[in-house]
């Protein structure tokens, strides 16, 4: 197949140019020919499409090949650029070599031009293979720093040589942010890094790089650095280990910074550690709440049903009893079934109030705070009530739970006289609050492990979407407001509050 050529003749004389261009048809060249004799030609041709091989004479009328040399370069064209000229002088040729020609040909000994041409043509083939290679590395090196820029984590190298410390040889940007100094300061005094590491965490990190050079296996290390600004932050650094000829142990890697995954993990271990203890004293609150129901029907119910008894059979034993002794020992009977009625009720109020599911929330709340008052002695107001807040069950019962639970923590620690509740519609939802002028608490409080009360709130109410805030109040005493948000729940037409 014959081969292409692009050829550019920068001559004067027509036969000569004809004499070239038989030249390399003679040696199985396909030619596209254009011959050129000005300056201006020699552009516009240069300019209007690519040429693989200029020949030009040395000397033409107000023209020369150094002159077409100065066009070349200044269009800044890699073509392979050879003179022939009749006469040739060793200064001459010099001089135009030294101009950028690629070689230098007498038209009487042409032989020497076929060979010359397609060295050159290899030449220049080679340099643009390297100019590809460079262009294509210096792509994949702005790709690289690009990404590196981008990378939330420090993009490194670092070597250790045998008896050496380590060092970094390349970090990216995101060294600052992480470790709170430069690359170039990483890099110029790599010991800067081993001394913010904590030093328990610093013999697992050399352990680990024993490890993974030994093994030319992967590293995956975790531990902690202080940094200048006094900042303890987690790192995580993985890379790809490799031992070179003269036992220099190389690393390149990514280094993370993984605090926020440790101080969430952190929490979740402690949540879970919270909600263990906290089902352990749900369990333990249950058990005691059926001993105590326990206790009440047998010391209370049990006591009225022995005297329910001892009564009838001191009757029946005495058919004959004076009116006047029956009716009293009657009257003790209907007294002690009373009693009875009332200790069933009240248990089963504790239990599960029916008002709650018939009369609803409100109606609930204000009788739990009744029997509340009277039991223990407070003051309980209830100073604002929606008697059409109308909730699904399974939030009306949290609510009154919690309402029970507060109660119990004012009776048992607030020292209190007074307390205050209010129940009401906001404009997202149903806020419940409960108010006492006692003690108060405190942030301590607040953070005793064992504050299960308060925790069992917490939850209940994150369950359902709710918030928890619990505040002083002025002068004096604590505040426990519930706010749960606005669901699917009936709604009267008329929500005004009553006061």
């Amino acid at each position: 197949m014959p081969r292409r050529l692009r050829l550019l003749i920068i001559e004067d004389n027509e036969d000569d140019a004809l004499l070239l261009a038989h030249r390399f048809r003679h040696a199985g060249y396909e030619l596209e020919v254009l011959r050129v004799d000005t300056p201006a030609g020699t552009e516009t041709a240069l300019r209007k499409q690519p040429w693989d091989l200029i020949i030009s004479d040395h000397d033409l009328p107000g023209f020369s090949a150094i002159g077409a040399l100065g066009i070349l370069q200044n269009l800044d064209l890699d073509i392979p650029f050879i003179i022939v000229s009749g006469v040739i002088r060793e200064e001459t040729a010099i001089a135009a070599m030294r101009a950028g020609a690629h070689d230098y040909l007498s038209k009487s000994r042409l032989e020497r031009l076929v060979p010359a041409v397609e060295r050159e043509l290899r030449e220049v083939e080679n340099r643009r293979e390297r100019r590809r290679a460079l262009d294509a590395q210096h792509q994949t090196e702005a790709r690289l720093q690009a990404a590196a820029a981008n990378t939330p984590g420090v993009i490194f190298q670092m070597q250790r040589r045998p008896g050496q410390p380590l060092e970094f040889l390349f970090a990216s940007e995101a060294t600052e942010m992480l470790l709170g100094m430069t690359p170039k300061q990483l890099c110029g005094d790599s010991s800067r890094f081993e001394a913010e590491l904590l030093p328990e965490d610093k013999s697992s990190l050399m352990t680990e790089l024993d490890q993974s050079a030994r093994e030319s296996d992967k590293l995956n290390w975790e531990g902690r650095i202080h940094t200048a600004a006094g900042d303890t932050k987690w790192i995580n650094i993985r890379g790809s280990a490799r031992t070179e000829a003269d036992g220099t142990q190389v690393w390149e890697g990514v280094m993370w910074n993984i605090t926020q995954s440790k101080r969430t993990e952190a929490e979740l271990r402690a949540s879970q550690l919270h909600l263990k203890a906290l089902s352990n004293h749900l369990q333990n609150a249950k058990e005691e709440e059926r001993e105590r129901i326990a206790r009440d029907v047998h010391d209370v119910l049990g006591g009225h049903l022995v005297g329910l008894k001892f009564s009838i059979s001191l009757i029946a034993s005495k058919p004959d009893l004076p009116a006047a002794q029956l009716k009293e020992r009657i009257g003790q009977i209907e007294a002690l079934i009373d009693e009875a009625i009332d200790t069933v009720g009240r248990i089963t109020r504790e239990l599960r109030p029916g008002i709650l599911k018939d009369f609803g929330l409100a109606a609930a709340i204000e009788s739990h705070a009744e029997d509340f008052a009277q039991h223990t002695g407070l003051t309980c107001r209830i100073l604002c009530a929606d008697d059409d807040v109308e909730l699904p069950e399974d939030e009306s019962i949290a609510l009154f739970r919690i309402f029970q639970e507060a109660l119990t923590n004012v009776s048992k620690h607030a020292c209190a006289e007074l307390v205050e509740v209010r129940l009401m519609h906001t404009g997202d939802g149903v806020m419940l609050e409960v108010a006492d002028d006692g003690i108060g608490v405190s942030e301590a409080d607040l953070g005793k492990p064992r504050s299960f009360g308060l925790r069992g709130v917490r939850e209940r109410v994150a369950s359902l979407g709710g918030t928890v805030t619990l505040q002083a109040r002025q002068p004096k005493g604590t505040v426990l407001q519930v706010l749960l948000p606005a669901s699917d729940m009936p709604v009267a037409p008329d929500q005004e509050s009553v006061s």
